[in-house]
């Protein structure tokens, strides 16, 4: 079975298209389904907060109210917010199947792995988003200024979990764009657009307070041990693939 796991191959496209589908709907579901716990998730929230303020990391206050006083660029910023977590995402992986075909299975592994474990860690550790923290200043930049399609604020807010801040998923999936693109694109400009978007994402879900620095830390540990999973199923990280690999017949 192992072998069969670990021989390359080029995958099927709408195997692929249905997987993905799939999977995406039940993370939706799962995510969303899982018990709010508010109170719990309210003092979690409060107590990293006051952790990060302990240890002076704690920028996040700053940058919300910086990025919230200037009009031209807190909009993008929600914008950024609500869609490029799915667009670049999907993008990426749709660059990866079609011109690294031999390495799309293990990159797509380490993504579905990693995103697995951010349910497991929601489930386990609901947490309240600085927006949603009573009394500590934070503004809810997306439900200020109004930004349509957004899940986290408004009268949409209903359908997502709002406590499903552990892991940040938007620092773990920007981080694991950024990692393939810095790896497999060729071009330079292709490659520093690889490592702004996840330093991007950052900033973003700091000045929106939709997650605590600590957040993104948990995704990008995350993401680590997705690495290290998919390495194990494998037996090599995904740029150990050849770039090509023969059609299934």
């Amino acid at each position: 079975m192992l072998s069969h796991v670990r021989t390359p191959r080029r995958p099927a496209l709408i195997a692929e298209l249905l997987l993905v589908g799939v999977t995406y709907i039940v993370y939706s579901l799962i995510r969303n389904s899982v018990p709010e716990q508010a109170g719990e998730a309210m003092r979690r929230g409060l107590e990293l907060w006051r952790f990060q303020q302990g240890i002076n990391v704690d920028a996040e206050l700053w940058i919300n109210h910086t990025v919230n006083g200037v009009q031209w660029l807190v909009v993008p910023m929600n914008y950024f917010y609500a869609v490029m977590h799915f667009l670049v995402t999907g993008a990426v992986l749709v660059w990866l199947y079609w011109r690294h075909p031999g390495r799309y299975s293990p990159a797509r592994t380490v993504l579905a792995i990693t995103t697995v474990l951010a349910l497991i860690g929601y489930y386990l550790f609901p947490l309240a988003p600085p927006r949603l923290l009573p009394g500590e200043g934070f503004v809810d930049t997306l439900r200020v200024h109004e930004t349509w399609g957004s899940l986290t604020s408004g009268d949409l807010q209903a359908l997502s979990n709002q406590y499903a801040a552990m892991p940040s998923m938007h620092a773990g999936w920007s981080l694991w764009c950024g990692i393939f693109i810095v790896i497999f694109a060729r071009r330079r400009w292709i490659q520093t657009l690889g490592v702004l978007y996840p330093l991007a994402t950052l900033v973003v879900i700091m000045a929106t307070a939709n997650h605590f620095v600590l957040d993104a830390v948990g995704g990008w540990a995350t993401l680590g041990i997705g690495f290290l999973l998919q390495r194990l199923l494998h037996g090599r990280l995904p740029h150990g693939f050849a770039r090509e690999v023969p059609a299934l017949t």
